[in-house]
């Protein structure tokens, strides 16, 4: 199926043709910032791999496509790798640099967080560095993550120690 060229952005699964993208994306904000604890960007081998296994484990994997760019992705990966953690996910959103304040972030979160209901997740967890900006935070917030606590000092990069805020959304039936 041809990507579309709309200009109006639109959500839907990764498909193997936006890997090179979600790449490229996440390899700007690995060599460009704290976002991100990596030092190294993956490659697109490790980023197919990593896709395949969210998938595999039913949970989403989104990406936001605008002009048939992928301008954004999002999905979910299990908190923890112990058994009894297995209801609970993290949520990682990454947005073109060039694509930041259009409404994106919100677009995958939603679509993440409506794929971890639909998978019988319980709780999603956002760990949010501290980059002194505070949009990922205000995007978390108005989803309806709270915040649960701060961790000091527990990332190094580009010559800084980095703080990070845990937010929590709960899923379960209920619950807020």
């Amino acid at each position: 199926m041809p990507r579309s060229r709309s200009k109006t952005p639109q959500r839907r699964p990764l498909e193997l043709k936006d890997v090179e993208q979600v790449t490229a994306i996440y390899a700007y904000y690995v060599a460009s910032g704290v976002a991100t604890f990596d030092e190294i960007a993956p490659d697109a081998g490790t980023w197919s791999a990593k896709a395949g296994n969210i998938v595999a484990r039913g949970f989403p994997f989104l990406v936001a496509e605008v002009g048939g760019e992928v301008a954004g992705f999002g999905y979910a990966t299990l908190w923890r790798s112990r058994p009894a953690y297995r209801h609970t996910v993290e949520d990682t959103i990454y947005v073109a640099p060039h694509r930041l304040r259009q409404g994106l972030g919100r677009m995958l979160l939603d679509g993440v967080t409506e794929g971890c209901r639909d998978a019988g997740v319980e709780q999603v967890i956002a760990v949010i560095a501290d980059t002194g900006d505070p949009a990922s935070e205000a995007l978390h917030k108005s989803a309806g993550f709270i915040g649960v606590g701060r961790l000091s000092k527990v990332g190094f990069k580009h010559g800084q120690w980095i703080d990070t805020e845990l937010m929590q959304l709960s899923l379960a039936p209920g619950e807020r």
